[in-house]
């Protein structure tokens, strides 16, 4: 009888075990589906993917504001694979005629995001000069190599001219592809989206005068 009761209890404390484990796992369970970190970046790569050929729609409906522009590194003769350009659309055109080159210097002030999530509608933004909402009475600037960028943004500011702002749209390919940025916020394949302004440039080894944003005005 003892031996029964020893196998009864015994046999209680191993269903509780169990009981308690199943408990825990669905617990863990439930916060991980409800939590929504690891759904914010489900098939990323697909829906990046989506979002950057859905951009030709745009293009198609308003080709005034919108235009795709070839990698700079290839042949602008031929026609390439869709990855192959970015997307950029006009909010707000310069007045100059020129456009830096590969070797130069620039002077920009910009705003990086990706595309939107659940948690971030508008994208999450990973980089920038911006303070609040985008705007050059505002914003700071940055003063950087053009050949030190992401090739789509290389890309980008050798068609700009000075006071351009414009939206620009890159592929993973002409980004950071497969690489890991997640500790600058950019997971991989995605596709990058860059609120952007050239406000100067100047040859390799040039002075650039500074820019003050609050007087909108060259600073000697």
């Amino acid at each position: 009888m003892r031996i029964l009761i020893q196998k009864m209890a015994q046999a209680t404390r191993t269903a509780l075990t169990a009981g308690c484990l199943c408990c825990l796992c669905c617990l863990f369970s439930s916060c991980s589906e409800t939590s929504g970190e690891e759904d914010e970046y489900a098939n990323w790569q697909q829906r990046n993917e989506v979002y950057f050929a859905s951009l030709a729609d745009s293009l198609s409906k308003d080709p005034t504001k919108w235009r795709r522009i070839k990698n700079f590194s290839l042949d602008p003769n031929t026609e390439g694979k869709a990855t192959d350009y970015i997307y950029v659309k006009t909010i707000a055109p310069g007045g100059d005629s020129e456009s830096p080159v590969f070797t130069d210097s620039v002077r920009i002030s910009y705003q990086g995001r990706i595309i939107p999530t659940t948690n971030y509608p508008q994208g999450k933004v990973f980089d920038g000069t911006v303070y609040g909402t985008y705007s050059m009475a505002t914003n700071a600037t940055t003063r950087m190599k053009l050949s030190t960028l992401v090739v789509g943004m290389e890309t980008a500011l050798q068609h700009m001219h000075r006071g351009d702002y414009w939206r620009v749209y890159i592929p993973q390919e002409m980004g950071y592809g497969n690489r890991d940025q997640t500790s600058s916020g950019i997971p991989p394949y995605s596709v990058l989206i860059f609120d952007l302004t050239l406000v100067d440039f100047s040859p390799a080894g040039q002075a650039m005068p500074a820019w003050s944003a609050r007087q909108k005005e060259w600073i000697d």
